[in-house]
Parts: C-alpha cells; sequence; structure tokens
C-alpha cells in the first residue's frame, strides 16, 4: 500500500484562516464550517483506503477537511467551491500540496465531476446543506462512475437516505438511493461541532453504488414512479399513480394491491413498478427526470 504523503510546512491554524480571510458562513451558501481536524480525520477515513483515487469534494471552506483528504495517500483531489472568499484559504493548501489539489469555483450543481476526473473516482464533502439533496441525485444518476460518496448531511436527511420500509422516514430518497448503493450513517455530529452552530444534528452518510447500475432509462422510470407513489404519501397506490396511467393494471401485472400506500413497500416491489411502466412507456428521447419533490 502506497504511504500517506509527507507532511509539509505548517499550515495556518483553521481558525486562523477564517478570521485572514473573512470567511463568516453564509446562510444563503448553505455554510457550516467543520474546524475540528480530528473529526475530519475521522470523516475522511470512512471514504476507506483512497490510495490513488481521485476525490472530488465540494463546499471545502476554509478547509478543514480539505487538509485531512489530502493527508492520505489519494492521487488528486478536485475541490469545487462557490465562494470567492474561500480560494485565496485554498490556495495555501494547493501551493503546501504541490500538483495534488486543483481548486475550482464553481457552481457544485453543473460540475460533471464524473466526467472531469479520471477513476476510480469518489466524493468526500461536507454538503451545503441547501444542496445536499439535488447533488446527491445527480451522483446517484452516474452510480456507475462512482467508487463511493462519503457526504455530510442534515440528520434528518441523512436518516431519510438510509431509511427502511415502513419507517417515519421512508420515502423516495430512500428508495432511490438503496435502490443502487448501499447505504449506512457513518457518524453522526451535534451543532456544536460546526461554526456556525446549525439549528439541528449532522450526519456523514456513506453511499456504495452496486456493482450493477440501472440504466439511465430505468433509473428515469424509477423518478416517475416514485415521485407519483409519494407525491401524496396518504393516498392508497391507485389513486397516487393514477398520473401515470393505467394505475391499476400497472399494479397488478407487479402484484402489488391497489390499497396499500408507498411507505409500505419494499424497494424491490418500486424496482418491479418502474420496469413496468418503462416497458409501457418506451423513452422517446425526450424523457426529463422527474422532479424532487422533497427538499433538505
Amino acid at each position: 500500500m502506497k504511504s500517506a504523503p509527507e507532511a509539509g510546512p505548517p499550515l495556518t491554524p483553521l481558525g486562523e484562516v477564517v478570521r485572514r480571510y473573512g470567511l463568516d458562513a453564509r446562510k444563503a451558501l448553505g455554510q457550516h464550517f467543520l474546524l475540528d481536524e480530528a473529526v475530519c480525520a475521522r470523516i475522511a477515513r470512512l471514504a476507506g483506503d483512497l490510495t490513488g483515487r481521485h476525490v472530488l469534494e465540494v463546499g471545502p471552506g476554509p478547509g478543514g477537511l480539505t487538509r485531512a483528504l489530502l493527508a492520505t495517500p489519494l492521487a488528486h483531489l478536485t475541490a469545487v467551491e462557490l465562494d470567492e472568499r474561500a480560494l485565496a484559504a485554498l490556495a495555501e493548501l494547493a501551493a503546501a500540496h504541490p500538483g495534488r489539489l486543483t481548486v475550482l469555483r464553481r457552481d457544485a450543481l453543473g460540475f460533471d465531476g464524473a466526467a472531469a476526473l479520471p477513476g476510480p473516482r469518489q466524493v468526500v464533502a461536507n454538503l451545503p446543506y441547501n444542496v445536499g439533496t439535488p447533488l446527491l441525485l445527480g451522483w446517484l444518476r452516474q452510480g456507475a462512475a462512482w467508487e463511493r460518496l462519503t457526504l455530510m448531511f442534515q440528520e434528518e436527511v441523512a436518516l431519510r437516505i438510509t431509511a427502511a420500509p415502513g419507517t417515519e422516514h421512508y420515502g423516495r430518497l430512500a428508495v432511490l438511493a438503496q435502490w443502487v448503493a448501499e447505504c449506512a450513517v457513518g457518524l453522526r455530529l451535534p451543532p456544536g461541532a460546526f461554526r456556525p452552530p446549525p439549528r439541528v444534528h449532522s450526519a456523514v452518510v456513506v453511499i456504495a453504488p452496486r456493482p450493477a447500475q440501472p440504466p439511465p432509462a430505468l433509473f428515469r422510470a424509477m423518478e416517475r414512479v416514485t415521485a407519483a407513489a409519494f407525491g401524496q404519501r396518504r393516498k392508497m397506490l391507485r389513486g397516487a399513480l393514477r398520473p401515470l396511467g393505467g394505475a391499476e393494471a400497472l399494479l397488478a401485472a407487479c402484484g402489488i394491491a391497489p390499497e396499500r400506500r408507498a411507505e409500505e413497500l419494499p424497494i424491490a416491489a418500486f424496482d418491479a413498478l418502474a420496469r413496468a411502466w418503462l416497458a409501457r412507456n418506451p423513452p422517446s428521447g425526450q424523457d426529463a427526470p422527474a422532479t424532487e419533490e422533497e427538499t433538505p
């Protein structure tokens, strides 16, 4: 195994970095900075052996998690940051790790990491809370491209990703994520771990895409089926799926009682529904992903 890179010159303490560069966290950007270096190192370890991996980090801010990732034997780290104030702080890190860190001032929602980074690739990030769910959905659509996603969310979102059928948090996000990946909460953090403290607890979810991934048309079908099924949670499926057309026939083809509700169905049942709906509605080339009705 390749050893971790040798330590470079001492870096400016993270608290001083925040003061020097005026990095007060901004609510509009969903920022809550993680400055505890021991916690950052724990998150980096949750990503597993990063030897030779190309890693994407979104929203590095002052660079706490960035430092922890650069202490591993990864091949290269690409940090995508929208806040211009953080760029100078991250430039200090890039100078201390020549050739190992690329910082891009980009909106992560429009950045195609699978196209920009060579494989094997991972995402490790303390995600901005206001864009965590749409970013996750984008990466799930590209499941075959990613070896692992190690992502910090609000705890409620983490619970919605990992929830089991019939539980309080089970919904569309759980179905989509667990359909294509193994998902588990790896670490929970209280508000006091962040600067400034958010009003909620946070959690790191480790998401490992399965070796076999659905083709894009089937993923879009699953998005449409789950958007309808969970769009009106209290409705029986025969009513909730009516916008898809032929709801009762679709349910009968999959052996699902029309009186059941979406939150009761296992993921295998949604897989059957998506495949059956796609068979009846083959892609025309104009399909767009269904809108996400769940927000962080």
